[in-house]
């Protein structure tokens, strides 16, 4: 059974940045696309990030050029690096995968505010 792990998040100001981390087992990183997700107060649940096995990458608009998706095999980690932050960031972000989704972590709250 694989469980997720996001952590990092947090209060900062507007234009701030965070990076995020999931953590996982292997069977998680195995797999051929994995994600984040946020869902802001009141809002469903969306995609944000997808990161391929190849290397390539692919944001939602709202995030684009502004975040950064990554990750770190040796350490079963994978990161979301996240600039120039705006208030309509606000949100609990999760990692999963893109074709299978895994049971939800808990997400890691980040909130955008001066």
């Amino acid at each position: 059974q694989v469980q997720l792990a996001e952590s990092g998040g947090g209060l900062v100001q507007p234009g701030g940045s965070l990076t995020l981390s999931c953590e996982a087992s292997s069977t998680f990183f195995s797999f051929n696309a994995l994600g984040w997700y946020r869902q802001a107060p009141g809002k469903q649940r969306e995609w944000i990030a997808t990161l391929f096995s190849h290397g390539t990458t692919s944001y939602a608009v709202a995030v684009k050029d502004r975040f950064t998706i990554s990750r770190d095999n040796a350490e079963n980690t994978m990161y979301l690096q996240m600039n120039r932050l705006k208030p309509e960031d606000t949100a609990v972000y999760y990692c999963n995968g893109i074709d299978y989704k895994f049971p939800w972590g808990q997400g890691t709250q980040v909130t955008v505010s001066s």
